[in-house]
């Protein structure tokens, strides 16, 4: 059957569908429960002849969404809350993991022209991170504390400062997604530069471990974030581009509705971020043992929850 006819025969059904999901507190429960039944078999069907298709996508929102609303726990608000940590972002973050992955991509590729670019030319560090900033860093170098610009400002005063401006650079990464995918790629492609040249400005210096074992204590959930805030920008983006065979404000919908929540479930990672960058990170004395275990213990966190679990959810909610 070819997808537009499928479309055609289902579209009601499914407007029902969605009727019954915004206004859940007048539902028949055993409406929902036939209806329920009738959506997984279309969910099925086109899972295996739309594979890649927006239509499957939308029925997967769809089947997730009456799912949630058969077994939720209605008693508290608790349960919502914790529904959304360990049910709803997991299966987002399993539906848009090419997404995810073209970010990384877009991340990783900039982050190595910024490292290229400051390889050859030594002025290029000072255009992208400032005059002001590379005089300052030389002379603490030279006073053996390169890392002293952690410690310039009060603790309170620096937590809030950086995770206040690292959730508005994930806002940017997001929104600017309306202007398709390469708005998002631009904000990006902005940040890998600079953390490129930044690396490779301390590498010059001989000072990359050193260096490395005092920002990434900060940097590992705070590139991973936005990282993750780039993949929302991409969602977006490519549901108002390619919106397939579904109505171009149904997909962007859609699109806004899964990139605010990959949104919310990293702002949790930036106010990390920013107390490790605000308290800790300055006390560039510590031992090297523990800040290597900050690292490490940061970096499993963000690949098991945003990479082993989403799917492990998916799977669980499938086979249920």
């Amino acid at each position: 059957m070819k997808e537009v006819v499928f479309l055609d025969r289902n579209s009601k059904k499914w407007k029902e569908f969605e009727n019954l999901l915004a206004n859940e507190s007048h539902s028949d429960p055993d409406a929902i429960a036939d209806l329920y039944i009738q959506l997984t078999d279309d969910l099925s069907y086109a899972q295996t002849f739309y594979p890649n298709s927006s239509t499957t996508d939308y029925l997967n929102q769809l089947s997730v969404g009456i799912h949630q609303q058969i077994y939720k726990n209605q008693k508290a608000k608790k349960g919502k809350f914790k529904q959304f940590w360990t049910t709803d972002l997991p299966l987002i973050l399993f539906q848009t993991r090419k997404q995810l992955l073209y970010s990384l991509l877009i991340f990783l590729v900039s982050t190595l022209l910024g490292v290229v670019s400051t390889s050859n030319d030594q002025s290029f560090v000072r255009a992208i991170l400032g005059d002001d900033y590379v005089n300052m860093t030389i002379d603490n170098i030279k006073k053996g504390d390169a890392m002293a610009v952690y410690k310039q400002e009060g603790q309170t005063q620096m937590f809030l400062g950086i995770t206040i401006n690292n959730i508005k650079v994930s806002f940017m990464a997001f929104v600017f997604g309306i202007f398709t995918a390469f708005g998002t790629g631009y904000v990006l492609f902005n940040n890998g530069i600079m953390l490129g040249s930044f690396t490779y400005f301390f590498v010059e210096n001989g000072l990359f471990w050193e260096s490395t074992r005092v920002i990434w204590i900060h940097g590992t959930l705070e590139i991973s974030a936005i990282i993750l805030a780039g993949g929302a920008g991409i969602v977006l983006g490519n549901s108002i581009i390619f919106p397939g065979t579904l109505p171009r404000k149904t997909s962007m919908q859609i699109g806004v509705s899964k990139g605010i929540k990959i949104i919310v479930g990293i702002i949790p990672m930036f106010i990390a971020a920013g107390f490790l960058e605000g308290y800790i990170t300055r006390h560039t004395e510590m031992p090297m043992w523990l800040s290597w275990f900050i690292i490490v213990c940061s970096l499993l966190f963000v690949i098991w929850y945003f990479i082993i679990n989403p799917k492990r959810v998916y799977q669980k909610i499938s086979n249920s």
